[in-house]
């Protein structure tokens, strides 16, 4: 048996925090899709940790963790993320596991990411930069190396293939940069990644399963990114989306049970792309400041708007989201009004679903106004103590979407989860 755990808007609504919280009671946590373009913020014996391509539940004793092939790996990113977890005494030998199906993030993937976006100028994307999409299209147009190319006598042969055909490509930008030290560093983290525990992935899984083991599959960015799904162009190079498990994983459809879906009690976002209901103004600004929104990967300051129902119902839908996790609530005490938005006027008509090409729409949110609570809540532990105007709003979302709100996390630590 499977369950997920994925965003539900455009990513940074807390997965990590989840995904840790639910890994005690499941034998594997497995990464199914993106790259180190994820932030996943853990609090670990008091510390911040913040995962980039390792599943969250490594923190815990005798849990198996995998990168599924889905994934695109960055070996220096990786190795980093590793010195970091075994400073807290846990040895990654016995616990982490890589698909060898898994794509490698080249130095040159970088390159073009970076030459890529700067060409764009003002139409770009919002790229992190890290090499996620020229690797993905590497994928797809069947040239990328995978992390089992590193067990073949001829990998460097391959990789100065490769190299060649990415510096025609940076040729055309006129990208001049030096990244040799980048090579270096890259070639150096590889013979670190050798000594990882590389496995058949979807061999792998499927005997957890089989063995009657429960695996947690753990999706990164949100469902607003997806490749597919998501507000095109302004999206991540991978399907974020509940699907994504059975092609990142290799797991059959029939194989997955709950679907747990992240929402903020808010909603932001990193980097360009639409956005009904940003706020630019005083009350966005606030939610950024008492939030601390800004990105864990980054560092960028995220847009902020209320919660937006239409994009959530839609997100809801595609994923078959069973319950509903709802993060960063203690954020909204300081509100005395609430707003949510229920649907988009479009050129004079309402709408309730998400239009084609959002960003070329002129799309007006549509609010319902809701009494804030204007209380602190941050201590609170069970859901009964928590203030009725809390309760009304929670109830409300309930209604529209049809899917409930089963955790409401108020604040960053694992004691801070309230089960409804």
């Amino acid at each position: 048996m499977v369950d997920v755990i994925l965003g539900l808007q455009w990513g940074d609504e807390g997965k990590g925090k989840i995904v840790d919280y639910f890994a005690k009671d499941y034998d594997v946590v497995a990464r199914f899709q993106g790259g180190p373009n994820a932030g996943h913020t853990l609090y670990v014996q008091d510390k911040k940790v913040v995962l980039h391509q390792i599943p969250s539940g490594v923190f815990h004793a005798n849990k198996l963790n995998l990168i599924g092939n889905g994934v695109v790996l960055d070996p220096v990113t990786l190795r980093k993320e590793c010195a970091t977890v075994s400073s807290f005494g846990i040895d990654l030998k016995k616990n982490l596991f890589i698909s060898e199906r898994t794509h490698l993030i080249l130095p040159t993937h970088r390159a073009l990411d970076k030459a890529a976006e700067l060409a764009k100028g003002n139409d770009k994307i919002g790229s992190t930069l890290k090499g996620i999409g020229p690797t993905y299209m590497d994928k797809t147009g069947r040239n990328g190396l995978r992390v089992g190319d590193l067990l073949d006598k001829n990998f460097t042969t391959q990789y100065i293939k490769l190299r060649l055909k990415h510096q025609k490509l940076l040729d055309n930008f006129q990208f001049n940069e030096d990244i040799s030290s980048w090579e270096e560093e890259f070639f150096e983290a590889l013979e670190f990644l050798r000594e990882l525990n590389i496995v058949n992935g979807e061999y792998f899984i499927n005997e957890q399963l089989a063995n009657g083991k429960r695996v947690l599959a753990e999706g990164a960015q949100g469902s607003m990114l997806d490749i597919d799904f998501g507000t095109f162009p302004f999206v991540t190079s991978s399907n974020t989306v509940s699907a994504g498990v059975c092609s990142g994983l290799g797991v059959a459809p029939q194989k997955i049970r709950d679907v747990f879906g992240v929402t903020k009690a808010y909603c932001t976002r990193v980097g360009s792309g639409p956005f009904p209901t940003e706020l630019e103004d005083e009350t966005g600004e606030r939610l950024r400041k008492i939030g601390n929104e800004f990105g864990a990967t980054t560092g960028r300051p995220r847009r902020c708007g209320w919660i937006d129902l239409v994009a959530l119902n839609f997100a809801c839908m595609i994923n078959g989201v069973t319950k509903i996790v709802m993060t960063k609530a203690d954020v909204l005490d300081a509100f005395e009004e609430l707003q949510v938005c229920t649907s988009y006027d479009l050129n004079g008509k309402q709408s309730k679903q998400i239009p084609f090409r959002l960003e070329k729409q002129k799309l007006t949110p549509v609010y319902e106004q809701f009494k804030g609570w204007n209380t602190p809540t941050s201590e609170v532990r069970d859901f009964g103590s928590l203030p009725q105007t809390m309760k009304e709003y929670v109830a409300f979302i309930n209604q529209y979407l049809g899917v409930d709100v089963h955790f409401i996390s108020n604040g960053p630590g694992r004691d801070q989860l309230i089960a409804i």
